[in-house]
């Protein structure tokens, strides 16, 4: 597979920052742990923000190392990587909305914090407008899209009726009770969806300027 200059920077650029960001919090994860290692292990892996970041990471990987190998045929197509652009916007989206007034990080945690929360996820947008091939889209893709997220969710929520702990204050049901959770949940499943049909529409006006 052949890619200019310009898309490689790009793509090293990306991968660069995103495993330097997910190393990074993680050792800060474990040096300022208050909980045992394993515990602090599962906590750091529990995030959506960080799920996604390893999958931006090893997607964009793959594509950059492998780009001929059966993974890097399917991270490059249109479908997975706008699913995957699709993720990472839900996770600057949500974060700098709803959660940045909540958390003041300081120091290196803030260098993380912002690489995974607000660097990553924008150039992972600017690489789908300028490189990925999205006049194949269709409105049926967007609903294998919708499993990852909702899994998570149910998932999480799992967990938390276990342990008692949820990664986000949003799906706390100990603080909020399940309608409240619920109807958060669904809030954030109208932004994928709307997400999902908004570059699915990018994608069907992309083709139409280049049939005119």
């Amino acid at each position: 597979m052949r890619r200019s200059n310009i898309n490689t920077l790009s793509l090293s650029i990306i991968v660069l920052l995103s495993w330097f960001a997910l190393v990074l919090q993680f050792d800060l994860t474990l040096i300022n742990r208050q909980l045992p290692l394993l515990q602090s292990i599962a906590k750091f892996f529990s995030y959506f923000t960080i799920l996604t970041n390893i999958l931006v990471a090893t997607a964009l990987s793959f594509i950059l190392f492998s780009p001929d190998s059966s993974y890097g045929r399917f991270f490059s197509s249109a479908k997975v990587l706008t699913a995957t652009t699709v993720y990472i916007i839900v996770v600057g989206a949500v974060y700098n909305v709803v959660l940045r007034p909540l958390a003041t990080p300081q120091g290196l945690n803030r260098i993380a914090n912002e690489l995974l929360h607000l660097v990553v996820p924008l150039m992972t947008v600017l690489y789908w407008i300028c490189f990925v091939d999205k006049k194949t889209l269709k409105w049926s893709d967007m609903w294998p899209w919708l499993l990852y997220p909702l899994t998570y969710f149910c998932i999480t929520l799992l967990a938390g009726a276990y342990g008692g702990t949820y990664p986000y204050p949003f799906i706390d049901v100990t603080q909020l009770g399940y309608s409240r959770v619920l109807i958060n949940c669904l809030g954030v499943a109208a932004l994928f969806i709307g997400l999902s049909l908004l570059m699915i529409a990018l994608g069907k006006i992309s083709r139409s300027k280049k049939s005119n």
